[in-house]
This record gives structure tokens, C-alpha cells and sequence, in this order.
């Protein structure tokens, strides 16, 4: 079994370079939990579920989370998205273009805004991926879709010609009879947190 899974190459790809207009602040470098930021919680979920490879995109505030990443001695790479305002599939592409080189074989992506991920969400999505043949996987739970998504390398060059404005949701929904919906009762996996009110609320659920 540890043979199958070696041929495998699944970087991570974070999308951390909006504004966070909503919340008022830089969300990647907000505290969630002990002694936690929202950025470092998803970097170590990520790890702690079996992803080696992380880039994570910024772009509105990259100085700011180039200087955490750097104080922090976080092992990721940094990828800056220079047209983050035009919206998350330029920061997706972004990324892409970071981690697709010979060898790798799908991406999974996940957003700063849902750190409450937990890491056995990540081993079984990333596990079920393998075991199948399709070219999206992603956590549902009772009609819900959650993060992080997995792209199979097939579709890099489809979510580069994608409309900005529809982003990769039209590529998922040409490809839903190739989509795995992984069943997970993981609520970190459908929980965004974009707002004050919302970030208040599952602060206080880790206190």
C-alpha cells in the first residue's frame, strides 16, 4: 500500500490574498484558538493531514504575513498574487502555476477563511481522492460542500481559462458526473469565517 500512495503528488495551495474587507483586519494573521493564527492552524493542518508541499498566496497584505512567516520560521512557500483583486481564481491560478511541475498529479486547495479544519478531514478527503478516479473531491455533509478541494492536475489548464467572474465553480459543476463528495461530519470543514460577528462566535467555541 505504501508503494501506491508514493506516486502521489498533492502540493497544498492556501488562498490568503484578499482584503478581508469584511472582518476589518488580515485575517492570516488573526488568533484562533491557543496561541494560534488563522494561517498558522490551517499550515498545520494541512501538515498534520499529509501534505509536504504548501504554497500559500497572499497579495493584499503581503508584507504583513511575509514578515509572520518569516518571525515564525513557517515552512511554506510564499506566492504573490500582484492582481489579487480581481478576485480568488486569479489567487488560485496563482498558486497553480507555484506547484504544477512533472510529477505533481492534483492540488488541494483550501481558504484562509475556513481554519477549523481538522486534520483527519484532510487524510480521509486526500485518502478517498486516491482510491478513485475523479478529478475533483471535495467534503459534503447533508447537501453541504466544504474545504479543502482537490483538483486533479487534468483540470489546471481548464481553471486557467475559466471566467474570473464565475471562478472554478463553473469548471466543478462541467465535471460534477467526475466529482467525489467525501462524506464528513468534520463542521470545521463548512464553517468560513468572514465577519466579525462569525469570528466571535467560533472564537469563543475554542475558549
Amino acid at each position: 500500500m505504501a508503494g501506491f500512495y508514493s506516486s502521489w503528488m498533492i502540493p497544498g495551495i492556501v488562498l490568503a490574498a484578499g482584503q478581508s474587507s469584511r472582518m476589518g483586519q488580515t485575517k492570516a494573521l488573526m488568533g484562533i484558538g491557543e496561541g494560534e493564527t488563522f494561517l498558522g492552524r490551517v499550515v498545520q493542518t494541512l501538515r498534520d493531514g499529509g501534505v509536504d508541499d504548501l504554497v500559500v498566496v497572499i497579495g493584499a497584505d503581503a508584507e504583513g504575513i511575509t514578515a509572520f512567516v518569516q518571525r515564525t520560521s513557517m515552512a511554506v512557500r510564499l506566492v504573490r498574487n500582484p492582481a489579487w483583486e480581481q478576485g480568488q481564481l486569479s489567487s488560485l491560478l496563482a498558486g497553480l502555476n507555484a506547484i504544477d511541475h512533472p510529477g505533481v498529479t492534483a492540488a488541494l486547495v483550501t481558504l484562509i477563511d475556513v481554519p477549523l479544519v481538522a486534520p483527519e478531514t484532510v487524510r480521509t478527503l486526500l485518502r478517498e481522492y486516491k482510491l478513485g478516479s475523479a478529478l475533483i473531491a471535495r467534503p459534503a455533509s447533508r447537501g453541504r460542500h466544504g474545504h479543502p478541494v482537490i483538483f486533479n492536475r487534468a483540470l489546471f489548464d481548464e481553471l486557467r481559462r475559466a471566467d474570473p467572474k464565475e471562478g472554478a465553480k463553473h469548471v466543478v459543476r462541467a465535471h460534477a458526473s467526475e466529482l467525489l463528495d467525501v462524506k464528513i461530519e468534520d463542521e470545521g470543514a463548512f464553517t468560513d469565517i468572514d465577519t466579525p460577528e462569525e469570528y466571535a462566535r467560533e472564537k469563543g467555541k475554542l475558549l
